[in-house]
């Protein structure tokens, strides 16, 4: 074994959303140097991994165009030979049809360290996602996982499924939906009832989120009918009539939006849209960059009263990590005065110890400006600590009367490689939430438009009017300018349209 070669884990991300991943499987996502994922993976799980590290989209799914398993296990071992950790992260649990045992199996004969770690198989959560437990007291003492597809048959079905339809456990079949009516049949020829209860389900981040119930006699007209499309997961036996599904209240069930911008706030707006009900899928997004600041501290610090004018929390955040780098003690800020543009921003300043003097509503540049301009004696300097990228408007309203510096701490780079349109389901967007000037620059960069089926929620007035520059329809305002403003404005808006 190459003494300078690298280690590989292999990574089960679950089934669905981000948060169902295992902790040690995320603690490898986030220590990673390449990762090397799937279709169908949770963009937040992408999105979690070190900004140094590598991104490769490798997708393998029946059906669609994707890289042969050979090319894959190349590249796991070129990556790990070139002394780096490389994260495989693959969906539901890499053992389950996951064909993670040839990629073991490579690693094994390039002598490279490896590791799996399991994930939770679609094989039980899509079931238990759409109320169907595959084991139940008395109806089901057992059950079987099958792949629908195996090359050694000739119709391509499991040559065991003659004795499949005499168990009386649940059957589960994965990768099966163009093998469905003949799964069916075969069964019901083998001696299985035809009033067998049956389901077609699919959930998780597949395009569609389906539920299909019936019995092997109507499922395959039943799934016809819906023009139900792949992946999708085959429950035959008596549990799959059975409907445990979740009864705690989802008012956003159904609803699926997309996100933009850093995770500081696609961080905030998935869990708390999720919690509703809604599926959350990053359709882009930016990095946060610290740029080098052309400023002496002591500046700020000594002499009479200063103004420190913030109008995000990224850049309080890059301020007061500006503080702790040059180890100043924070009790010279004693004469300092704070402004701030929205209450999400003051809150990450209150973090910090600091509260707001000014926090004028609305939360806009402008209303800052105005309350700026009545407080602010001319000899009090005024520093404004923002994005490259945000809007100048403040500044050059200040400037005309009071003494201002204009600093750029950070900008914002749009990072997130391109992703398979399956795997964003772009075209089922209800919203689309932009919480910056920046993020819609970065939408519009990879996307040549929103789709038709989504309304747009910006944060801010500013946000709104980059999206007018280039999009024509309706755009929903968040009254505060925030995760929480973005997601009632969200809600608002679905519980209006409900009743109409």
């Amino acid at each position: 074994m190459d003494n300078k070669a690298g280690k590989v884990y292999l990574v089960g991300a679950g089934c669905g959303k981000a948060d169902l991943i295992t902790i040690r499987g995320m603690e490898k996502i986030r220590s990673c140097d390449v990762l090397i994922y799937d279709d169908l993976i949770d963009t937040a799980l992408l999105n979690a991994c070190p900004a140094h590290a590598e991104r490769i989209y490798m997708g393998k799914r029946s059906g669609s165009h994707s890289a042969p398993q050979e090319e894959i296990n190349a590249k796991i071992i070129e990556k790990a030979g070139e002394g780096k950790t490389v994260c495989r992260l693959k969906g539901g649990d890499p053992f389950v049809f996951g064909r993670g045992g040839e990629e073991v199996l490579a690693l094994q004969a390039a002598g490279i360290p490896y590791e799996e770690i399991p994930g939770i198989s679609s094989a039980i959560a899509i079931p238990a996602a759409a109320g169907i437990p595959v084991t139940h007291r008395k109806l089901s003492r057992s059950f079987h996982v099958i792949t629908a597809h195996t090359a050694d048959s000739e119709d391509g079905l499991p040559e065991q499924l003659d004795k499949l339809a005499g168990l009386e456990g649940t059957l589960v079949f994965l990768m099966g939906l163009a093998q469905l009516e003949k799964i069916c049949r075969h069964l019901v020829e083998a001696g299985m009832k035809s009033d067998m209860p049956a389901a077609v389900l699919s959930g998780g981040n597949a395009p569609q989120s389906v539920s299909v119930r019936g019995t092997l006699s109507d499922i395959t007209e039943k799934v016809r009918a819906r023009n139900i499309k792949p992946p999708a997961v085959i429950v035959i036996g008596n549990v799959a009539a059975l409907d445990l599904s979740p009864t705690i209240p989802k008012p956003l069930g159904g609803v699926t939006v997309g996100l933009t911008g850093t995770s500081s706030i696609s961080g905030k707006l998935k869990p708390a849209l999720e919690e509703l009900g809604a599926k959350a899928v990053c359709v882009q997004h930016s990095s946060v960059c610290d740029l080098q600041i052309d400023l002496d501290l002591s500046e700020v610090f000594d002499g009479g009263i200063k103004w420190l004018v913030f109008t995000s929390g990224n850049g309080v955040t890059r301020f007061f990590a500006l503080l702790r780098e040059q180890s100043v003690d924070l009790r010279r800020l004693s004469a300092c005065k704070f402004a701030v543009i929205g209450s999400a921003t003051g809150r990450a300043l209150a973090q910090h110890g600091f509260i707001a003097d000014l926090c004028p509503h609305p939360y806009t540049g402008d209303a800052l400006a105005e309350e700026l301009l009545q407080t602010v004696r001319p000899e009090e300097p005024v520093y404004i600590f923002r994005s490259a990228q945000g809007s100048p408007l403040l500044y050059e309203k200040l400037r005309e009367k009071l003494q201002v510096r204009d600093i750029h701490t950070y900008t914002t780079v749009s990072d997130l490689p391109p992703v398979p349109l399956s795997e964003l389901s772009m075209p089922s967007l209800d919203y689309i939430c932009f919480s910056s000037a920046g993020g819609v620059g970065a939408y519009f960069a990879g996307n040549s438009a929103i789709p038709a089926s989504a309304k747009c929620v910006c944060i801010g007035s500013m946000t709104a009017d980059a999206l007018k520059r280039r999009y024509t329809g309706p755009i929903i305002l968040s009254e505060e300018i925030s995760a929480e403003g973005l997601v009632k404005a969200i809600l608002d808006d679905h519980i209006q349209k409900v009743f109409d």
